[in-house]
This record gives structure tokens, C-alpha cells and sequence, in this order.
């Protein structure tokens, strides 16, 4: 469909009016195939976040929205979990509502932006660029929420971005964002193919699935809960055993975030400029990056190239507007969006915990590893092996879901970690990022002040002179 799309209904071809009535209407046939009744949750849930748009006071507008968005989908979610089907992964039609949920808050929140009366001033610079200027009609929010290429897996995509490519000026508004609207010194190019980029990130996925069909069997997680896996096994193979299993584990994960990419950059979207050496990028929406997770040597990048939009809607939404505690704030509401296994909460709690260590680590620790390029070697290296065991270690709950199976896990480890992050937390305390920003901040303030109030006499000595 996605190739068909950008062939026959590309923007020279045919208007923005027909892209959008098309790229709707089947993205709810395959709502409707793949989850039947289930599917009009997705109207439902997408309509009355709509009405509260448009009636709903344009300074109070996104919180609202958030709420009726959220709560919706945490109502389906209990429904579903706890009515009809615990524990199990079948066709599960609060996946796509998720995505949903995620494109009407940050539209909620972009509309505000552009159209409420805050101060440029106030504004990030990736508030600006995000910030709606007009509100969008019906058909646009409809086929922004369910359009065909992002309905099943996403992944999420800002209102801008998706109207740009639907109108077909994507291509030039990356290319006008260098400087005399060239790119890398070169004049302004051609429509860029695709082709290489769908071609190699299918292969991606056809690597990923042969590898998860052919480990996730051989290496279940719940087999590190097993009393005699535990009473008989080294505890270091037991820590082997765990990077393994996850290991084995995520490459369900890179199969469906790639393929979903793969479908929106055949269409023609995702199109993110050119290299250094003049290829096109058509990482616009790339949900991941798998090198830099694998080899992540801290939790904090490992978190950066994982679901990497819904760690961008998580940090817009919330962490950048939260008063109070952000990081905490994130994670809670990351725990309430995924879902309501009580896993889930367990999972992020303690990525919390882990959060606030790494963070101490390299605050405090790092410094005395930068002297040498060996000695940075060595502590990639630490923090490398560290990182896997500590996500490996937090994300155990996500996989078992269940209060019991996850307080087993962490039993049999005596909770050493949750442990050692309160200990590095008291020992090593560290500044939040807000406050080091702020303190930079105010530094730079008091710095500009003596300048001027040097400047200004300077220049009274020399008119008395």
C-alpha cells in the first residue's frame, strides 16, 4: 500500500484533500480487519479528544485533552487486561490506541503552543518549530491519528511533519533549513529515492525475526525465576543467563519498530535531509537505533536510541513542563501509558532508582577516567557490561508482567541493585539537570552584568576624560 501511495498519489500528482481521504480510509480497513469492533475504540477515543479541541477553552484545551486521551486509553486497557484476556498477547487493540494517545497529546500541546497567548520567549526552540498555527480540520486530525502506514505499530510523528509530507513539501522544508537552501554546499537537490533505505531495513527485519523465532524458545526469562536454575547455577550464569534471555528478547522489539519505518519511509515519509557525504537520511521517525544499544555504555543512552518517539512525546509532554520532579513524573506516567500489568510499575519505579545513579556515576565518577584514551576504554567498558546487567535487571517485571513471578526475580537476587542505586544516591550526589541548567543560566546572567557594568564604566571614565 505504502509503495503504491507514493507512486500514484504523490503530491504532483494528486491534492493533499485526496492523500488524506485515502491514507484514512485504509488505515481503518486494517484497523477493522485486524481487531473488528474493537477498532472503533480508536474513533471513539479519537472524537472525543476532538470535541474537547474545539470546545474546550484554548488555555486549559491540551490538559484536558491529555486527561479524556489518557484516561480513555487506561479504561481499555483495565477492560481488556483484567475482563477479557490477562496475561496473554493476542491481538491486542489498545497497542495502536497507544500511538493514538500519543498524537492527540502532543497535537493538544503543539496547538497551544502556536495558538495561545504565550511569549515567543517561553517557548524551546523545538516548541517553536513543532507549534500548530491553525487548528486542523477534521479529515487532517482523522488521517494525522489513523492513517494506514502508522495505525498498527506508529510510530508517532509530529502534526507538522506529517502535514508536510502529505502536502509534498517535506523535501523542501529540509532542505530550506540550511543555510542559501543549499545542502552540504551542493545546490538544491532532486526528490530522493527511498529504495535503499526500505531494501535495508527490511533486511533488518528479516535478520531480527530469524533471530528472535530461533533464541526466544531456547532462552525464556521466566527460566530465571525456576527454584532449580537458582539453587543450582552460579550466581555470574545466572547474570549471563539473564543478558542472554533479553538479548534473545529484543529483536521482536528492532523487527516490528523497523518494519514500521520501513512502511512510512516507502510512502515517502521520513525523509531527514542528507549526510556528510551527500546520501539522504530517512531516519525522520526511526523508532531505533541498534548499535548504540547494544553497545550503550550508560542507561541514559540506552533509553535515548530505545523507542526513541515515545521517549520524545514522553520528554515534550512531560518532562520539559513538569514543575515538580520530572524525571519521576516521566517515568510514572511511561508506566501508566504501557499499560496496567502491575509489572510495568515495577519496571519503571526502579528506572527511577537506576536513573538517578547513572547519573550520580557520571557526574562524580567519570571525570577521573577522561585523563587517557586507555583509561576511557576501560570505563566504557565497565560501564558497558554495567549497563546491560542493570536494564536487563529493571525490565525483568515488563516481561513477566505479574506482582509475584517479578518479586521472585528480584528476591533471588537479594535486590542488589535497587539496593546499590540508594547507596550511590546518598554517597554521590549530583544535581538535577534542570538545576545545573539554571545554574548555568544565572551564571551566565551574573557573568553579562559585570560586563555591561564594566562596559558602562568604562565608558563614563572615558567621557569624563
Amino acid at each position: 500500500m505504502a509503495v503504491w501511495f507514493r507512486l500514484y498519489l504523490h503530491p504532483s500528482k494528486t491534492s493533499p484533500f485526496i492523500r488524506h481521504v485515502v491514507a484514512t480510509l485504509l488505515g481503518l480497513y486494517l484497523a477493522l480487519f485486524c481487531f473488528g469492533w474493537y477498532s472503533v475504540h480508536f474513533l471513539v477515543q479519537s472524537g472525543l479528544s476532538y470535541g474537547v479541541m474545539i470546545f474546550a477553552s484554548l488555555e486549559h484545551m491540551h490538559k484536558y485533552c491529555f486527561i479524556v486521551t489518557l484516561g480513555y486509553l487506561i479504561v481499555c486497557q483495565i477492560t481488556r487486561v483484567y475482563v477479557f484476556d490477562y496475561g496473554m498477547y493476542s491481538a491486542d487493540f489498545t497497542g495502536p490506541m497507544m500511538v493514538i494517545t500519543q498524537k492527540i497529546t502532543s497535537m493538544a500541546f503543539e496547538i497551544h503552543d502556536g495558538l495561545s497567548k504565550r511569549r515567543e520567549g517561553q517557548l524551546t526552540p523545538s516548541q517553536k518549530y513543532l507549534a500548530i498555527s491553525r487548528m486542523p480540520s477534521l479529515l487532517e486530525y482523522l488521517s494525522y491519528n489513523c492513517n494506514f502506514m502508522g495505525i498498527l505499530a506508529g510510530p508517532t510523528c509530529s502534526y507538522n511533519d506529517y502535514m508536510a509530507f502529505m502536502e509534498g513539501t517535506s523535501y523542501q522544508r529540509r532542505h530550506q533549513e540550511n543555510a542559501n537552501g543549499k545542502e552540504n554546499g551542493k545546490a538544491k537537490q532532486p526528490e530522493p529515492s527511498p529504495k535503499r533505505a526500505v531494501v535495508s531495513k527490511l533486511c533488518t527485519c528479516a535478520i531480527s525475526l530469524t533471530t528472535y523465532l530461533s533464541l526466544y524458545r531456547l532462552l525464556p526469562v521466566d527460566h530465571s525465576i525456576d527454584e532449580h536454575f537458582v539453587s543450582t547455577t552460579p550466581f555470574y550464569l545466572q547474570v549471563v543467563y539473564l543478558y542472554l534471555a533479553m538479548l534473545a528478547l529484543r529483536p521482536k522489539y528492532y523487527f516490528v519498530w523497523t518494519l514500521a519505518d520501513a512502511i512510512n519511509n516507502a510512502a515517502g515519509f521520513g525523509f531527514n535531509g542528507y549526510d556528510a557525504d551527500g546520501s539522504p537520511r530517512w531516519d525522520l521517525i526511526s523508532n531505533l537505533r541498534i548499535l548504540d544499544i547494544e553497545f550503550a555504555t550508560s542507561f541514559k543512552l540506552f533509553l535515548d536510541n530505545w523507542n526513541i518517539q515515545t521517549a520524545q512525546w514522553l520528554k515534550r509532554v512531560c518532562y520539559e513542563r513538569c514543575p515538580v520532579n520530572p524525571t519521576a513524573a516521566t517515568f510514572l506516567l511511561s508506566a501508566m501509558w504501557h499499560g496496567v500489568y502491575p509489572g510495568y510499575y515495577l519496571t519503571f519505579v526502579t528506572g527511577i532508582g537506576m536513573t538517578m545513579a547513572a547519573r550520580a556515576v557520571r557526574h562524580n565518577i567519570r571525570p577521573y577516567f577522561l585523563v587517557s584514551d586507555s583509561h576511557k576504554r576501560v570505563y566504557d567498558v565497565i560501564t558497558w557490561a554495567s549497563t546491560q546487567v542493570a536494564i536487563c535487571y529493571t525490565v525483568v517485571p515488563f516481561v513477566l508482567l505479574a506482582v509475584g513471578p517479578s518479586l521472585k526475580f528480584y528476591s533471588s537476587w537479594y535486590f542488589c541493585l535497587h539496593l546499590l542505586c540508594l547507596l550511590v544516591v546518598l554517597v554521590l550526589p549530583v544535581k538535577s539537570r534542570r538545576r545545573q541548567a539554571r545554574a548555568k543560566e544565572d551564571a551566565a546572567q551574573d557573568e553579562q552584568r559585570d560586563h555591561s557594568s564594566t562596559d558602562n564604566n568604562c565608558n563614563q571614565k572615558d567621557k569624563s576624560t
